[in-house]
């Protein structure tokens, strides 16, 4: 391995590591109430780069600034060298664009939310956007280290029931993503004080209110979440034992979207405990960037299946 390529793969690693900081910062930014940390000032924070007076939400809001600031340049760099180190390889440009362009419409969303204030539906979306913004990235990490050579994916096929599963998850996690951020925005964390139920004394759903209704919601999405995955990795556990990047990759995600239920519970009993909420944020992000993963195996096995016909 040449210098160029160990200067690359580092750059890829900081950059998903960043990215993912990113994805954690917008969510500690909501879960603190530290949205308006820097008053409607952007890109200064109280019209100053380092503000006089740092309270906790100011230093909260203006590190979220800086990180992502900091994302965008390692995203342009890594999106620039991939596509001249690995442009070959076919999802290369697609992943460098899609990363880059992502990423800047997070940070124009959240720029407006401060200066102009959006309503809770369009501020809900800033997290489902950084999180295509990580997904991308993350991709391309994976490109870089070849990890699609390592599993031989280039071998590998899938068929029609699985791969429909697969784009069903994606589109239907980013939905129950957008709700759970939708949870957020509208305050509505804590609506309901029990769990499963929103009144464990009561199974009526009737009398509900609009936020519990908002919570409720998300958490039967959520569920159906748990159950799909739980369906589609049994099927692979049958199925897929010789092929190692599946059967591996769905017992992950199986193990990843039960530690999402558990966290999600724990956030509610513990009334809203900060480092479980931003475990919670952590896992979807991973459940997501390993589905997105399962997306590129589901396009090369396309190709795969071509080429034997």
């Amino acid at each position: 391995m040449n210098l160029q390529s160990k200067w690359l793969k580092l750059l890829a690693v900081t950059t998903t590591v960043v990215m993912l900081m990113v994805l954690l910062g917008g969510a500690l930014v909501t879960k603190t109430d530290s949205g308006q940390g820097c008053g409607q000032s952007f890109p200064l924070c109280h019209g100053q780069i380092i503000p006089d007076e740092l309270p906790l939400e100011t230093i909260i809001e203006l590190a979220h600034r800086v990180v992502s600031a900091g994302a965008g340049f390692l995203v342009l760099a890594l999106s620039i060298w991939s596509w001249r180190a690995i442009g070959h390889i076919r999802e290369t440009n697609f992943l460098a664009i899609l990363a880059f362009f992502f990423l800047m419409l997070q940070a124009l969303l959240g720029a407006g939310a401060v200066v102009w204030g959006h309503s809770d539906i369009i501020l809900a979306a800033h997290f489902g956007i950084s999180l295509i913004s990580f997904a991308a990235v993350l991709l391309l990490t994976l490109l870089i280290f070849e990890v699609d050579k390592k599993f031989d994916a280039s071998t590998l096929v899938i068929d029609k029931r699985i791969r429909y599963h697969t784009v069903g998850l994606m589109v239907y996690i980013f939905g129950v993503v957008y709700s759970g951020a939708f949870v957020r925005h509208t305050e509505a964390s804590l609506a309901c004080p029990d769990w499963p139920f929103c009144v464990n004394d009561s199974w009526s759903s009737v009398s509900l209110n609009y936020l519990q209704w908002i919570q409720m919601g998300h958490r039967m999405a959520a569920a159906l979440i748990f159950i799909w995955i739980a369906y589609v990795a049994y099927i692979v556990y049958k199925n897929y034992k010789h092929q190692k990047v599946m059967y591996y990759g769905w017992m992950i995600a199986f193990g990843l979207v039960t530690a999402q239920v558990i966290t999600g519970a724990l956030v509610v009993v513990t009334k809203l405990n900060l480092l479980l909420a931003l475990t919670h944020a952590l896992i979807i992000s991973l459940l997501f960037g390993l589905l997105s993963y399962f997306l590129l195996l589901i396009s090369r096995s396309k190709i795969n299946i071509k080429k034997r016909s």
